[in-house]
């Protein structure tokens, strides 16, 4: 056991300086973006399948209630957490479907799309990419291995440089701590 918690754990570092070498300036443009849109009383809309539902969760929590920082609350939403709408849209209009829908029902120009799939090709979220980019929403994704189809649709996408999803997700949640506090900052020091 010891063995595998080193190796897991040293996997786990490689990825953090893979990641560290390749996000370059990328990781500030999204919070700008985001700092941007809820400064024009946008929201944040973030969206994924499995892990990255519940990292989607987790990073809006982050932002509704509060990071690290006290300040006002700030407008993001998951799209994975409505389990009516979602096995609504799912039975009436396929699970493809799932998060464009919403994005049609809740997007308005202002608003940022967050996409999260560690292949960057879940048919899902690359549906809800392309209608938040006709409705004219920027659009940050959080993806892994080479970024796959969120490459072309999102106005800067965050790869980490990693085929193991596990350590994909692991930095994902990662770069959303760090927006978030990148967020907070900037809003805690305009109030």
């Amino acid at each position: 056991m010891q063995s595998i918690i080193k190796q897991e754990l040293n996997e786990h570092l490689k990825t953090l300086d893979a990641t560290t070498k390749s996000i370059g300036s990328a990781l500030e443009v999204a919070a700008n973006i985001c700092i941007d849109s809820l400064k024009q009383g946008g929201k944040i809309l973030i969206f994924g399948n499995g892990g990255s539902a519940a990292d989607a969760q987790h990073i809006a929590a982050e932002l509704v209630g509060r990071y690290k920082l006290e300040r006002k609350g700030l407008s993001a939403i998951a799209l994975s957490t409505d389990t009516s709408s979602l096995t609504a849209i799912a039975n009436d209009y396929g699970y493809e479907h799932v998060f464009d829908r919403q994005i049609e029902a809740l997007a308005n120009p202002e608003d940022v799309a967050v996409g999260i799939s560690t292949s960057g090709n879940s048919d899902n979220v690359i549906n809800a990419l392309k209608l938040a980019k006709d409705i004219g929403c920027k659009s940050i994704g959080l993806s892994g291995k080479s970024g796959g189809n969120m490459n072309k649709l999102c106005d800067v996408n965050l790869i980490i440089p990693a085929v193991d999803t596990a350590r994909i997700q692991e930095m994902h949640i990662l770069l959303g701590h760090i927006i978030c506090h990148l967020i907070e900052i900037e809003f805690s020091m305009s109030e």
